[in-house]
C-alpha cells in the first residue's frame, strides 16, 4: 500500500511541477528604448514550497488525519495525529541526519534563503508548541471552533510571512536589493547586496517604472548588465565542461559526450522538492533515472544536423540544369565548355533541350561566338558538354561576361518506367531546374593585370583548421607576377595563439588568374569569439618570361613582352583582408542545446496516456551514483527489475490518471489527490489491524510505522537533493516548512470539521491530551536541539549545515538518530503507561 501512495504521490507531484513551472513573458523598456522580452515564473518559488509542493510531500498524512476523523462519526482518532507528528520527527532527525552523512568527503551544503529557513523553522516549532496549548493549557481535552479554525489560519499567515522574508518586504522594503536572471534559465530571481545601478536608471517594464533604490522595484525587475554577465558566464560553464569531457574522454563519439555534458548541466540546474521526490520515486520503483534517459534523448537528437534536401514534386519528373552556374575563361581560351546534367526522374527517357546564348557586358561577334542549338540526353545519359568560342584581340578591354539559357525541356522518347502515363503529361516528365542560365566571364589577357582580395572582409570559424584566402587576378593576365604577402595582428594573436603567422610571395604564371594562401587558424573552443588579425599584399612585380636574360627570345614572347610592359601589375581595390575569427558553429551549437532553457517539469511531466503506460511498463536503470560516468545509461539492475514487479500493479493502475499537459496539470492534480485520499483510507484501516493483530496500541502503530512508510519518499528526495544541489534548502529546508503544513492542514482541516459538526449537535469536540500532548511536548524539545546544531553547523570551522569534517559529521548524524530513537522509546513507554504523560 506505501509503494501504491508512493506512485500516485509521484503522479501528483508531477502535476504540482507541472502548475508551479508555469511562466509568463514579459517586456521590459530599458533606458535607451531598447525593448527586451524575458521570462518570468507565475508562482512564486517560497509561496510554491509552502502551498502546492507542501501539500503533495505530506498529502498522504493530511488525508489520513483527515479521512480517519470523517470516518469515525467526527471523533477524534489517535492515527491521523499521531502520524503527522511522528513524521515531523522522522523528517526532522533521521532525513536530516542522513543528509548530512551522505555529501562527498569534503564538500559542504548550506541553507541559501536563511530568512525563509528561519521563518519556516519557527513556525514548524509553534505549530507543535500551539498542538500543545490547544490541547493541554487552553482548553485541556477539548478543542473549540476558534482554536481549531485558528490553527488553519495560521497555513496562510506561515505562507504569507515566508513570502515576505523572500521578498524583502515591509521592514525588509528600505533594505538593498537587486535582481538578475538565472543561470540555467532565463528566470528572473532576486539576489542581495548593494546595487550596482546607476541612482538615477530609471526602467520601464509592463508599462510600469521602476528605479534603481529598492523601494519601487518588483519581482520582476532586473539588472540588465547581471543578466548578461550571468549568461556569459553559463556559455563559458557549458564550453568549459565540453571541452573538459573531450579532453577526459578522447575515445568517446561526439553523441556520447553530449551525453555526458548534458546530464553534468542538469544535474547542476536548480531543481524544486518536487522534482527530487519525482526523481527518488522513480528510482526506488525501477522507473529510472529521469535525468539520465533525458540526457541520452537529448544527444541522439542533438548529432542529428538539420539539412535541407530539395525534393521533387514529381517522382517522375527529370531536372535539366548548369553545374556549376558560374565559368570564368581567358580570352584566348578559344572556347570555354558549360556543363548540363539530368537529375531525377525517368533516366531511360530520352529528352532534349535548347539552349542560347545572351549578350552581357560582353557581345557576340566581337568577345563571343552567338551559339544556340539543342542538346539531347539519350536513355542513361545524366550530363552532356556546351562549348562556346571566345574572339581573342590584343585590345586591353575590362572583364566582360554573357549569359547562356536554357530553355524548352522536350521528353523525345518516354523510357519504359513512364509508358503508363498519358501522352499529355508528357511535359511533367521533364522539366527545368535551378540555375537555368549560366554566366561567362572572359578574363582580359593582354595586360599584367590588377591583384586584389574577393572581399575588404572574411569570416571564418575557429574550427576550420586552415582557411584559404583567393587573390583575384582581373583586367588581364599576360606575363609572370610576384605578389609578396604577409599577416598581421589585431586583436587576434599569431606565433600560434590564435593563428599561425604567414608570409611568402604567390607567383601568377601567364595565363593564370586564381591563387590562393593558406592559413592555419588554432582551435581553443570558446564559446563566443570575435577576434581579427590583417592579411596584406605588397606591390606586385612583373618577372622575367623565361629565367635567363640572355636568352634570345621568340617573337611571339617579344610580342608578350612588349604588351606586359605596356599595362604594369597593379594592386586592385582589395589589398588588405580582415580576417575574423568566430566561434565554432558546430561548438556553438551544441552549447546553446545545452544551455538552452530546460523546463524541468517537461522531464517529469507526460502528454498522453499512450506515454504514461509505456513507462509503466518499461523498466529503467535507477542506479543514481554521482560517478563520472553519470550520462550514460546503463542496464537496470536486479533490484530495478524487482522493485518494477513490485510495483508494476501499482504503475498501470495509476497510468490511468490524466497526464500533465490536460488543464496544465489541474486534472492530474484533483484525480492524484482523490486517489491519495481513498489510500490512505485504507491504509488508516489496516494500520489499525496490523496494531491489533501484534498488540500495538494506534498511537505507537502511527509514531513508528504509519510514519515511517509515508516518509521513505521524503527520504530518498532529501537523498537525491543533498548530493545534487549545491545548497541545503531542497534536501533540509523544505522538511520545517512541510511539518508546519502538516499540523496546519492536517489537524486545522480535520479538526475544524469536527468541532464545527458537534458544535451544530450541541456538543464539544473532545480530544484525549495524554499520548498526542506528550508526543509533541517532545518533539518540540528535540526540534529546539536540531535547529541549535544546524546553526552552530554555520560556523566556519564546520562549513555548513550538510557535510563538513568526518568527525562532526558522525556526531551530527549519531545525534540526531539518537534523537529519534528516544523519540521513539519515550512516545512508546508513554502509550503503555510506563511514563506518566499529560
Amino acid at each position: 500500500m506505501f509503494l501504491g501512495v508512493s506512485i500516485i504521490a509521484d503522479r501528483f507531484m508531477s502535476s504540482i511541477e507541472v502548475i508551479t513551472s508555469q511562466e509568463r513573458q514579459i517586456t521590459i523598456k530599458k533606458p535607451n528604448g531598447e525593448k527586451i522580452t524575458t521570462t518570468v515564473r507565475i508562482w512564486n518559488e517560497t509561496v510554491s514550497n509552502l502551498t502546492l509542493m507542501a501539500l503533495g510531500s505530506s498529502a498522504p498524512e493530511i488525508l489520513l488525519s483527515v479521512v480517519e476523523v470523517c470516518g469515525h462519526n467526527f471523533d477524534a482518532g489517535e492515527l491521523g495525529p499521531n502520524t503527522i507528528v511522528g513524521s515531523a520527527a522522522f523528517n526532522m532527525f533521521v532525513i536530516i541526519g542522513y543528509c548530512v552523512s551522505i555529501i562527498p568527503k569534503g564538500e559542504t551544503r548550506k541553507v541559501k534563503h536563511l530568512r525563509v529557513f528561519f521563518v519556516t523553522a519557527a513556525w514548524s516549532i509553534f505549530a507543535y508548541t500551539w498542538l500543545y496549548l490547544i490541547l493541554a493549557v487552553i482548553s485541556p481535552g477539548i478543542v473549540e471552533i476558534w482554536e481549531a479554525l485558528l490553527t488553519l489560519f495560521f497555513f496562510p499567515l506561515c505562507v504569507g510571512l515566508a513570502y515576505i522574508a523572500d521578498r524583502r518586504l515591509l521592514f525588509y522594503k528600505y533594505m538593498y536589493k537587486r535582481y538578475r536572471a538565472g543561470k540555467q534559465k532565463r528566470v528572473i530571481i532576486e539576489t542581495e547586496g548593494e546595487p550596482q545601478l546607476p541612482s538615477k536608471v530609471d526602467i520601464e517594464m509592463d508599462g510600469r517604472m521602476l528605479n534603481s533604490n529598492g523601494e519601487d522595484f518588483v519581482d520582476e525587475a532586473v539588472g540588465f548588465d547581471e543578466k548578461e554577465l550571468d549568461e556569459e558566464e553559463t556559455r563559458r560553464e557549458m564550453a568549459r565542461i565540453l571541452k573538459e569531457l573531450k579532453q577526459k574522454h578522447p575515445e568517446k563519439e561526439m553523441e556520447q559526450l553530449i551525453e555526458l555534458a548534458n546530464y553534468q548541466v542538469l544535474t547542476q540546474q536548480q531543481k524544486s522538492r518536487a522534482f527530487y521526490r519525482c526523481q527518488a520515486t522513480r528510482i526506488m520503483t525501477g522507473a529510472g533515472n529521469v535525468l539520465k534517459k533525458h540526457a541520452a534523448d537529448q544527444a541522439k537528437r542533438a548529432v542529428q544536423h538539420d539539412f535541407c534536401s530539395e525534393v521533387s514534386e514529381n517522382n517522375f519528373s527529370s531536372k535539366i540544369f548548369f553545374d556549376p552556374g558560374t565559368y570564368q575563361c581567358l580570352e584566348n581560351c578559344v572556347s570555354v565548355a558549360l556543363n548540363v546534367v539530368r537529375r531525377g526522374g525517368d533516366l531511360t527517357s530520352t529528352v532534349s533541350v535548347d539552349y542560347r546564348t545572351e549578350d552581357g557586358t560582353a557581345n557576340a561577334g566581337s568577345d563571343f561566338q552567338f551559339t544556340q542549338g539543342t542538346v539531347v540526353f539519350r536513355p542513361g545519359e545524366t550530363e552532356k558538354e556546351i562549348r562556346i568560342d571566345i574572339i581573342d584581340d590584343d585590345i586591353f578591354e575590362e572583364d566582360e561576361h554573357f549569359l547562356v539559357h536554357l530553355s524548352n525541356v522536350k521528353v523525345v522518347s518516354k523510357g519504359v518506367g513512364s509508358e503508363r502515363h498519358e501522352a499529355n503529361h508528357a511535359e511533367a516528365l521533364a522539366g527545368l531546374g535551378l540555375p537555368c542560365t549560366a554566366t561567362v566571364t572572359i578574363f582580359d589577357d593582354d595586360h599584367a593585370g590588377i591583384f586584389t582580395f574577393e572581399d575588404p572582409v572574411v569570416t571564418v570559424s575557429e574550427s576550420v583548421g586552415v582557411m584559404e584566402v583567393k587573390v583575384s587576378r582581373t583586367s588581364g593576365a599576360r606575363g609572370v607576377v610576384a605578389v609578396p604577402f604577409k599577416t598581421t595582428e589585431g586583436t587576434a594573436k599569431g606565433g600560434g595563439e590564435d593563428f599561425e603567422d604567414t608570409h611568402g610571395v604567390l607567383e601568377f604564371q601567364n595565363d593564370e588568374i586564381i591563387k590562393t594562401i593558406q592559413i592555419n587558424i588554432i582551435d581553443d573552443e570558446e564559446y563566443e569569439k570575435n577576434k581579427n588579425f590583417f592579411l596584406e599584399m605588397g606591390e606586385p612585380q612583373l618577372l622575367e618570361m623565361k629565367e635567363g636574360g640572355e636568352e634570345v627570345l621568340t617573337k611571339k614572347e617579344e610580342e608578350e613582352r612588349r604588351i606586359a610592359e605596356m599595362g604594369r601589375p597593379m594592386l586592385g581595390e582589395h589589398v588588405k583582408l580582415e580576417v575574423i575569427i568566430e566561434e565554432s558553429y558546430e561548438f556553438k551549437n551544441t552549447v546553446d542545446k545545452l544551455i538552452k532553457k530546460t523546463n524541468l517539469a517537461l522531464l517529469i511531466g507526460t502528454n498522453s496516456w499512450r506515454e504514461q503506460f509505456a513507462e509503466a511498463i518499461t523498466v529503467n536503470a535507477g542506479d543514481d551514483d554521482d560517478d563520472e560516468e553519470c550520462g550514460e545509461e546503463k542496464l537496470p539492475s536486479c533490484f530495478d527489475y524487482v522493485m518494477h514487479f513490485l510495483t508494476v500493479f501499482w504503475k498501470l493502475l495509476f497510468a490511468l490518471v490524466p497526464p500533465t499537459d490536460y488543464w496544465n496539470g489541474w486534472a492530474c492534480f484533483v484525480v492524484s489527490i482523490s486517489v491519495i485520499g481513498l489510500l490512505t483510507a485504507l491504509i488508516g484501516d489496516l494500520a489499525s489491524h496490523f496494531g491489533c493483530t501484534i498488540g500495538l496500541k494506534d498511537s505507537v502503530t502511527a509514531v513508528v510505522f504509519v510514519a515511517l512508510g509515508t516518509s521513505v519518499p521524503d527520504t530518498f528526495a532529501s537523498k537525491v537533493a543533498a548530493i545534487q544541489d549545491q545548497y541545503a534548502d531542497a534536501s533540509i529546508g523544505n522538511v520545517t516548512g512541510s511539518n508546519a503544513v502538516n499540523v496546519f492542514l492536517g489537524i486545522g482541516v480535520a479538526w475544524s470539521i469536527a468541532a464545527i459538526f458537534h458544535h451544530t449537535q450541541g456538543q464539544k469536540f473532545k480530544v484525549d491530551p495524554g499520548t498526542l500532548a506528550f508526543s509533541v511536548t517532545l518533539f518540540t524539545i528535540f526540534a529546539f536541539i536540531c535547529v541549535a546544531v544546524l546553526m552552530y553547523r554555520r560556523r566556519p570551522e564546520i562549513g555548513g549545515e550538510l557535510g563538513g569534517p568526518r568527525i562532526p559529521k558522525i556526531l551530527t548524524t549519531c545525534l540526531f538518530f539518537s534523537l529519534w530513537l528516544m523519540y521513539i522509546l519515550f512516545s512508546s513507554l508513554e502509550a503503555y503507561c510506563h511514563i506518566k504523560g499529560f
